[in-house]
């Protein structure tokens, strides 16, 4: 795949760097040894650096020419919260986190590019090296942006990148709109009388209420939302009971709801309330719905999304680039980015060990990415910055 020579002859190198962050993994908001390596390895390369939020560092590089470009390039540092089952050799050695999603992989690339651009600085303009902490469900971009990161560090334009699997190595896809779902959290509990299982005729039933609870909720896709928008809503978890001859009390229902229209997101949430609370009445159970709204949606500006899509092909060449591929419904906290400032969030496509994508426990970074990925925060800044 095309990379730049000074990149690939460094791949050794920085696949070094990539499994010593995967052998520390860090959780949200404590990822302190990352952070720290990052810092060290930006002021090495001569990189100012300085903090947002305790774990959240940015390096400021201007070019060797002045100029009035600004461009924020975003890598995430954090791990999951699950124990990993590869048994490679640079396997975490923090039990219960795990670099399952390659952010160790991001933070590699963009280091590996801060580097490059430290030494040539063939650009016009400053680039903030934006290494965000806590994308995994906890924000980490939203605290960024609360903590002040666009009013110390303005940016014409922000950017991000994912690696991918199921796209083909190498291969790069972007699209204006909508890039990545919303994601919201519902829990439904349930309150009834119980009773005796041999006598439900003297009770309520807050089991059979959450049965026909599951399967409304199914209609709020299928029957009210349009067929040509995307959305989803899960019921992941069900609690209830204790005994076999218990009708319980209460029941629990747990889920997400996922769109990519601020109004179906809107209709969706409104829907939840109305069928959990109707059906209940409807059976003789009192329903209490908590629904909180997580990540928006990630929605990619029409200008940068196009200069991505055409760096690309110069990198990886026309027919690598993909601009036409749907949404993911996963969701992604770069959205808050995007909400505070224009640009795009693409994907690159990844090998990886077979059947173990995103979020797998035997999932592992493709290295070969890293002098790809590289290069191509390398080439946007010196096009976008010229």
């Amino acid at each position: 795949m095309p990379a730049l020579p000074a990149l690939l002859a460094k791949a050794d190198e920085l696949a070094g760097w990539r499994r010593d962050l995967h052998a520390h993994p860090e959780l949200a908001f404590r990822e302190h040894r990352t952070a720290d390596t990052v810092e060290r390895r930006l002021r090495a390369f001569g990189v100012a650096t300085h903090r947002v939020t305790e774990t959240g560092v940015v390096g400021l590089l201007e070019g060797a020419r002045p100029g009035p470009g600004r461009l924020g390039l975003r890598a995430d540092m954090d791990a999951l919260a699950m124990e990993e089952r590869t048994g490679l050799p640079y396997r975490s050695t923090h039990p219960g986190a795990f670099h399952g999603c390659g952010h160790d992989g991001h933070t590699t690339m963009l280091l590996a590019a801060a580097r490059h651009l430290s030494e040539t600085r063939d650009f016009a303009g400053a680039v903030r090296f934006i290494f965000q902490p806590a994308e995994e469900g906890s924000a980490g971009a939203k605290a960024m942006v609360e903590a002040g990161l666009f009013e110390r560090f303005p940016c014409d334009a922000v950017y991000g990148l994912h690696n991918w699997p199921g796209l083909p190595r190498g291969h790069v896809a972007v699209r204006p709109g909508p890039m990545m779902a919303s994601a919201d959290q519902f829990d439904v509990l349930l309150t009834a009388s119980g009773g005796h299982a041999a006598m439900p005729h003297q009770c309520t039933d807050p089991v059979v209420a959450a049965a026909h609870i599951v399967t409304a909720l199914q209609t709020l896709v299928s029957r009210r939302a349009d067929p040509a928008d995307a959305a989803v809503v899960s019921v992941t978890r069900v609690e209830a009971g204790s005994a076999y001859n218990v009708i319980p009390e209460t029941a629990l229902l747990r889920g997400t709801v996922r769109s990519l229209r601020p109004e179906t997101r809107d209709a969706l949430e409104a829907g939840v309330r109305q069928i959990a609370v109707g059906v209940g009445a409807a059976l003789g159970v009192s329903a209490t719905v908590d629904y909180r709204r997580g990540y928006p949606s990630t929605v990619n500006d029409e200008g940068p999304a196009a200069v991505i899509a055409r760096v690309a092909s110069d990198v990886v060449g026309a027919e690598r680039v993909h601009t036409d591929r749907p949404p993911s419904m996963g969701a992604e906290d770069f959205a808050f980015l995007l909400q505070a400032c224009p640009g795009a969030y693409f994907w690159l496509g990844a090998e990886g060990r077979e059947g173990c994508g995103l979020h797998h426990p035997g999932f592992d970074f493709d290295d070969a990415l890293l002098p790809i990925g590289a290069t191509l925060w390398v080439r946007l800044v010196e096009t976008e910055l010229s």
